[in-house]
């Protein structure tokens, strides 16, 4: 399962590249980490953005530790993709899997061109509480799946070997933004208090709204201590899970006790001085747990999937705002922390790049077996299937030039967009488009 740490590097460190591809302020700070040590090794790096479905505010960009993101049309994507050392997509399953599909597809098309392709990396920019086999199934086709917790691994590991997909490519590094050694839990009193608020959950507003009261009512229960709700995002920005209901909507401004703020500091500046992280199951618990700050993880709506609280059931963390209000606070059990910061002796974002180094020395892609494998092959087939009238191997964006260009010049057109970079295609394309004009 585990791929040996393979020693030196390729010949020219400096002139290794490689491109971070994320959609949203979670996905940009699952890749923050992972940017920083890529750097550090030598790696030139870039930010995109795809033409799907994307929501980055400048602030949210800043707020992830990043100067700017390029947004690129698909086609381009996937130019950039092939011409870089190491892709890491920290995208949706399904984006990642279409993204997995088209490299796999052009380098399929090129043959025994220069080089095995870029070394693909994907994960999960956080606690998986649902469409956790769909998730790894989508992932599957990337050299190095980043997996969060023993307790994934294990399913993932069984899911590959029942549907007969390599899982060698499976690799524990925990989440990129906690670190491998978590800091002893803080005692002393609770002075300050952290809601983490989430998009989604819970989902409607009258749930919402007895959340927030709560909140409001414990800090009046308790006029010494300062209570925070961060919301997931700033009113009019936006998140890969849409929110419709915001606090600032809901909560009655003018009635609110001095002790009790909204505020939108990144959580990471927050948790050193906070002693007590609230939420219902946002993946921030981690980060508290982290830092070495109690949690308590709400139950009075219940245990359900809607909630996300269903994977924290052996976690001792969950609570009810009574218990909260009186003190009563859980400690995280054993198995739980073991799960996410065990069996790892490294932070996350040196384990994936250790092993993007050991890929790029041995020339080695995992991804290659599983794209031979019959499950994959047959999401190939069902997304890309070969034109009518011409060999099997021709893709349909291939085809479409043809169509549009001509045998000749559709495949130059094609085979241009395949291995050329950006910076040389985009301004040829530029220039056509200004002498059809």
């Amino acid at each position: 399962m585990a791929l040996p740490a393979h020693p030196g590097r390729p010949t020219d460190p400096a002139a290794r590249t490689a491109l971070l591809v994320a959609a949203f302020d979670s996905q940009l700070k699952w890749c923050a980490g992972i940017r920083d040590e890529l750097q550090r090794r030598g790696f030139s790096s870039r930010v995109v953005v795809p033409d799907t479905r994307s929501a980055l505010s400048p602030q949210q960009v800043r707020d992830a530790g990043f100067a700017r993101v390029d947004r690129l049309p698909w086609d381009e994507l996937v130019g950039a993709c092939l011409s870089s050392d190491v892709v890491v997509s920290s995208l949706a399953g399904p984006s990642t899997h279409r993204l997995s599909r088209a490299v796999a597809t052009a380098l399929d098309a090129r043959g025994t061109g220069p080089g095995p392709g870029p070394v693909l990396v994907s994960g999960w920019v956080g606690i998986i509480i649902e469409k956790i086999t769909a998730g790894y199934l989508d992932r599957s086709g990337t050299d190095v799946v980043a997996v969060n917790s023993t307790g994934d691994l294990e399913h993932f590991v069984s899911t590959g070997s029942t549907l007969g997909i390599p899982t060698d490519n499976l690799v524990l590094s925990g989440l990129p933004f906690l670190s491998a050694d978590p800091l002893p839990a803080r005692g002393g009193p609770v002075t300050t208090v952290l809601y983490a608020d989430q998009p989604t959950v819970p989902a409607s507003a009258a749930e919402r709204s007895y959340v927030y009261r709560r909140l409001v009512e414990h800090a009046r229960l308790h006029p010494d201590r300062e209570v925070l709700l961060k919301p997931r995002h700033r009113p009019g920005e936006d998140t890969f899970h849409r929110m419709s209901h915001h606090p600032v909507d809901l909560l009655p401004a003018g009635e609110l006790p001095a002790n009790f703020r909204i505020v939108h500091t990144p959580i990471t500046e927050l948790l050193p001085r906070v002693d007590l992280l609230v939420t219902m199951s946002s993946t921030a618990c981690l980060e508290a747990l982290d830092h070495g700050t109690r949690v308590a993880l709400v139950l009075d709506l219940g245990v359900h999937e809607r909630h996300g609280n269903h994977v924290f059931v052996d976690s001792g963390l969950l609570r009810t705002f009574d218990q909260i209000d009186t003190g009563d606070l859980g400690e995280p059990s054993p198995r739980f922390v073991e799960s996410w910061f065990g069996r790892r002796h490294s932070p996350a974002p040196v384990v994936i790049a250790d092993r993007v180094e050991a890929l790029l020395a041995s020339g080695h892609r995992p991804a290659r077996d599983v794209w031979r494998s019959a499950y994959f092959r047959s999401a190939v087939d069902l997304h890309d299937p070969p034109v009518e009238h011409g060999p099997r191997w021709m893709t349909r964006a291939w085809a479409r030039r043809i169509e549009a260009h001509g045998a000749l010049w559709g495949t130059v057109a094609y085979g241009a967009t395949v291995l050329l970079p950006p910076a040389v295609v985009i301004p040829v394309r530029r220039l056509a488009a200004s002498r059809r004009g």
